[in-house]
């Protein structure tokens, strides 16, 4: 039953010492979390990277004082409104789900999709200035007509900033947290919290209780940079969370966006050093973020929509098909390669054969980055 899936998958994650990569790497032997807690001491050492440590932790005390909060948390999260998501579920962020490094299990409570076609992080300093917070409601603004999900770290500065911005535009905005789902930090962001609750989410990888340890903060920010299209950073020093955000983003190959500021200003000089190296592209005005996230340049200049393609299966091979369709339902129409082979399930040259074939017939277009995208 899928209360008892639940109920296995989430106590593995609660184990010490079984941090996410060794929850996957176990997952790909037992199966399933229950299979993983049941197994014998003998088979689980026969897993490689399971070691003695490991397997006391999988079959002793540990294990039961994992399924005590497991139960718990269940009916906490039931009571609260909560949705624990583990990583094979479909509800689980695709856009997250790919990344090597991605959370095993998310606590989601809100009304957003976090599978939105269109998101976007916004993230900048804490010591954010009014500069700041011009440009700040200026991007949202011009966000408007593409409705995105705008997903920021629910902190002082920029980051409530952006939130804030959101929620006055209408727009659903997401604050990923460093604390489990009922430890709102900091505390003076309690009401914004709420109205997020409303109208977009809160989203963590940190079980009920957690406090906000300082450890905590670089894990939560590969969430913010993993589960958006694009990242634009308004404001940062040279070193700080808003850079961690934008390197992640860009090891994950996504864009980074940032907002220049005058020369010799402190929560300018990350920006302005991002845009000097080549890291990040230079946010002047909302047709920037358009064109790098290939997010429909024309809506910007008409305020309207262009419509989604549309195909007949007539026309198509199956396999053409498939590809055609998971490019439609993807975020601004693209996909890598390698994630087209494996949502369609076929192999990496035969997507490569397929995808060549459609763009000689002029219906999908070549990208950097082994990307493409719906013309």
């Amino acid at each position: 039953m899928a209360d008892d899936t639940l109920f296995h998958e989430l106590a593995l994650t609660l184990l010490p010492g079984i941090g996410p990569q060794l929850t996957r790497q176990l997952m790909s032997y037992g199966g399933s979390a229950k299979n993983v807690l049941m197994m014998p001491p003998g088979k689980l050492r026969r897993i490689p990277g399971v070691g003695a440590a490991t397997v006391a932790i999988l079959t002793g005390p540990e294990r039961e004082t994992a399924f005590r909060k497991a139960e718990a948390d269940l009916k906490k999260a039931e009571k609260d409104g909560v949705e624990i998501i583990f990583y094979t579920s479909k509800r689980f962020p695709s856009r997250l789900k790919l990344l090597p490094d991605a959370p095993a299990i998310l606590y989601y409570q809100g009304t957003a999709d976090l599978n939105a076609p269109k998101i976007v992080a916004l993230v900048g300093t804490r010591k954010a200035t009014e500069y700041g917070r011009e440009q700040t409601e200026r991007i949202i603004k011009g966000l408007l007509p593409h409705r995105p999900l705008v997903v920021s770290g629910l902190a002082y500065g920029i980051d409530i900033m952006a939130h804030r911005a959101a929620l006055a535009e209408g727009l659903e905005t997401v604050g990923v947290m460093a604390t489990g789902l009922d430890r709102i930090y900091p505390h003076a962001h309690q009401k914004t919290a709420e109205k997020m609750r409303e109208q977009g989410g809160l989203l963590t990888e940190f079980p009920f209780g957690t406090p906000p340890d300082r450890y905590n903060f670089p894990a939560r920010n590969r969430i913010i940079a993993g589960l958006a299209d694009g990242t634009v950073v308004v404001e940062a020093a040279i070193k700080g969370g808003a850079l961690i955000t934008a390197e992640l983003a860009l090891s994950y190959d996504r864009d980074v966006l940032a907002v220049p500021g005058n020369l010799g200003s402190e929560v300018s000089a990350g920006c302005n050093a991002l845009i000097k190296s080549n890291k990040a592209a230079l946010y002047q005005e909302p047709l920037d973020l358009e064109q790098l996230l290939n997010w429909d340049a024309a809506l910007h200049q008409s305020g309207k929509f262009k419509p989604v393609p549309s195909y007949s299966a007539d026309d198509f091979t199956p396999e053409e098909f498939s590809v055609l369709t998971l490019l439609t339902a993807a975020p601004g129409r693209e996909m890598q390669m390698d994630e087209l082979a494996w949502k369609a399930q076929l192999p990496i040259y035969a997507v490569a054969s397929l995808l060549l074939a459609l763009e000689f017939r002029g219906v999908v277009r070549a990208l950097p980055g082994k990307k493409f995208v719906l013309v």
